[in-house]
């Protein structure tokens, strides 16, 4: 079963994380932040993920640690989950319209740590969600999951909905990525034996 529970306390936030690689798409969200909720279900959705998140966080100041932190232990919860990577595709990669905008994410279980992140958000602020911290979100991410991830917004006029297009494009690409390849069963998807 590819499945992980993670909780991490700090000074700054404290989070729970329940995810199951092998789910439905479900979700049960509760970070603080609404925005980031939305965008976590997309993930959830598109990925065919179950994922459950309960976060506190010290958003008397902003939502900066919360966003991070929640990166941060989602990365650490599939690091878990996935195991040891035989018999995955490996790579996976989605490109995802809305309206005007259109995003693509390339996502490889390289077992190192690297994000390529080129969006220009076409304003700051999403209602009260500051859009940097998308970056940080998946920056937190990366480096506890150790998976190269390439996003890219390709076109967007609308903030919203370069932001969704994202975050969907992910879920869709590390669906891909963490499927089962028929083809492999039992290998390690890297010339070097492991990842």
């Amino acid at each position: 079963m590819r499945q992980a529970q993670v909780t991490r306390n700090t000074l700054e936030t404290q989070i729970s994380i329940n995810l199951n690689l092998d789910g439905t798409g479900k979700s049960a969200l509760n970070s603080g932040v609404p925005f980031l909720d939305h965008m976590l279900d997309q993930i959830a959705r598109h990925g065919m993920i179950d994922l459950g998140i309960t976060a506190k966080g010290d958003l008397h100041i902003d939502a900066h640690h919360t966003v991070e932190d929640i990166g941060i232990t989602l990365g650490q919860a599939f690091t878990q989950a996935v195991g040891d990577k035989k018999g995955l595709r490996r790579y996976g990669h989605a490109y995802v319209p809305l309206d005007e905008a259109l995003s693509r994410v390339v996502i490889d279980l390289s077992g190192r740590p690297g994000l390529v992140f080129n969006v220009d958000f076409i304003r700051a602020r999403i209602g009260d969600f500051d859009v940097d911290l998308i970056h940080e979100f998946f920056q937190g991410f990366i480096n506890h999951a150790l998976v190269t991830l390439h996003i890219d917004n390709l076109s967007g006029k609308n903030a919203h909905h370069q932001a969704e297009t994202i975050f969907k494009a992910f879920g869709r690409a590390l669906r891909v990525a963490i499927e089962h390849d028929p083809g492999a069963v039992g290998i390690i998807p890297s010339t070097k034996g492991t990842l």
